[in-house]
Order: structure tokens, then C-alpha cells, then sequence
């Protein structure tokens, strides 16, 4: 591990988000510029990593006071961005401090709603935006034996569990949750830099996507390896087996098909 672990320079800025009344031309407006963010998942890969259209990416962190991302977490989850996806312009980070639902677990509808009344970053001009929304809740698929640490969900959007990741670090004692903060969005940037074959577009067509596990790499050592995202004794097992060296790294053959993409 390396990549993880340097010093990066950080914009972030913090918002506290404001709803007041709009017009309909405004309403009509906003519509129109959170288009491009309501694709399926996969759909802005190439945008994502490539430097063709996009030039800059803006990640916006939104969060409620007992939600808020470790500093460790934001910069590690920056730097990985950064040395997969091709944004001369830079890999931004903007921090939005939003209300508290008083949900104890979400569907994706849910999720959705929030994310489309308290998000302030689109994608626009030379800037591309993803949304990361650390929830104060569980998602409702959960059991007593698998959890949902996050999600991709939409072509720029995530859902990190936060109560959940909390839970599982107080069940364990093994884990700091920047670590599974940074397991848990690089994972699902993963899925939203297309990873595995989430589009059917992979240029490996064999031998990479994990057939008993869909939209996930074969190779046990890769961040893209189902169980950064399965049952609770899975993950326990995951870093226990790596000791210091906690975040997986993406393997040879994810790495390839990211620069297939664009990406580097």
C-alpha cells in the first residue's frame, strides 16, 4: 500500500444546505442540470475517468453532525480518486452538512429522496460531481448474518452506511472506521468507474467477473472482491487476514480495464 497513505493537498469547503422557495423556470432549470446525474450506474465511467469531457471532479460529502467522515478517511478516499481517474484539473472535495433523518434504516428510494432534496454538486461545463451521502442509518436489506456497507446506486451517486460501519467497528474492536470508511466509497467509486462489468463492457470477458458474485472480481486481494461488501464474517475476516495493510488494492485486472476507460 502506498497510494493510500501520502499527503495531499484538500479543498474542502463546508455547506450547510438552505431550502427555500423557487419558481417554476427555476424548478424547470434544476431539472435540467441534475440530468446528467440521474443515469443508471455505469453510465459516466468513461466521464469519470477520462479527462475528455471532464477536466475537474467535485466529490461532495454529505453528512449530518454524528455522520461526519474522519479527516484520514476524506483524504485517503481523495488520493485513490485521484491516481485512478485522469482530472488534470484536479480531484475536489466539498463538504455539505445536512439535516438528520429520523429513519433506522433506508430503502434506495429513500436514499434517492435525500440525496435529491440536500445535494448541491452537478455535474456542469468542465466539472464533473459525485455525491457520497454518509447515512445515519442501515440499509433495509440487512440480516442478521450480511450487511450492506454501501452502495452505488446511480451513475454519480453513493450511500455509505455509517451506523452500520459503526456497529460493526463496535462488534469487532479490530478495525478503525477511517479504514472502513475507506473500504466501504472505494469500493463503490469501483462500481461507479464501472467495475465489474457493470455495463457489460469489460474488455476482459472471461476470467475477471465473478460469476457466483455479480459485478465483482475473482481475485481475493482486489478491492473489487466480493467480500469488501458481504457478510458480516467475511469482512471481520478480510482485515484480519491483512493485518496492517487493512484497504485492499485494485488488482492487474481491474487496473486494466480503468485505463481501457480512461483511466490510469
Amino acid at each position: 500500500m502506498t497510494h493510500f497513505f501520502k499527503i495531499s493537498a484538500v479543498i474542502i469547503l463546508t455547506v450547510v444546505s438552505v431550502v427555500s422557495c423557487k419558481s417554476t423556470d427555476d424548478e424547470g432549470a434544476a431539472m435540467d442540470l441534475k440530468a446528467e446525474n440521474r443515469k443508471s450506474l455505469g453510465a459516466s465511467s468513461e466521464d469519470i475517468l477520462s479527462a475528455d469531457n471532464y477536466s475537474k471532479l467535485r466529490i461532495e460529502f454529505l453528512f449530518s453532525e454524528t455522520t461526519k467522515p474522519t479527516i484520514e478517511s476524506k483524504l485517503l478516499i481523495q488520493d485513490f480518486v485521484y491516481d485512478r481517474a485522469n482530472k488534470p484539473g484536479g480531484v475536489h472535495i466539498i463538504e455539505t452538512l445536512i439535516p438528520a433523518p429520523t429513519n433506522e434504516t433506508f430503502s434506495l428510494d429513500d436514499i434517492r429522496e435525500i440525496e435529491d432534496e440536500y445535494r448541491t454538486q452537478y455535474t456542469e461545463e468542465d466539472d464533473i460531481a459525485v455525491s457520497v451521502y454518509f447515512a445515519n442509518g442501515h440499509s433495509e436489506n440487512d440480516t442478521e448474518t450480511s450487511v450492506t456497507l454501501g452502495s452505488a446506486y446511480q451513475n454519480t451517486s453513493i450511500v455509505v452506511y455509517s451506523d452500520t460501519l459503526q456497529e460493526f467497528i463496535n462488534g469487532t474492536g479490530d478495525v478503525s472506521l477511517a479504514d472502513l470508511e475507506v473500504l466501504t466509497t472505494t469500493h463503490e467509486f469501483g462500481h461507479l468507474f464501472g467495475l465489474v462489468n457493470i455495463s457489460d463492457d469489460d474488455i476482459h470477458t472471461e476470467g475477471h467477473e465473478d460469476t457466483e458474485h455479480s459485478k465483482h472480481c475473482v481475485v481475493e486481494d482486489c478491492l473489487m472482491y466480493y467480500a469488501s461488501s458481504a457478510t458480516r464474517a467475511a469482512i471481520k475476516t478480510r482485515f484480519e487476514n491483512r493485518g496492517v495493510e487493512s484497504i485492499p488494492e485494485l488488482d492487474a485486472l481491474c487496473l486494466a480495464d480503468l485505463v481501457a476507460k480512461g483511466g490510469k
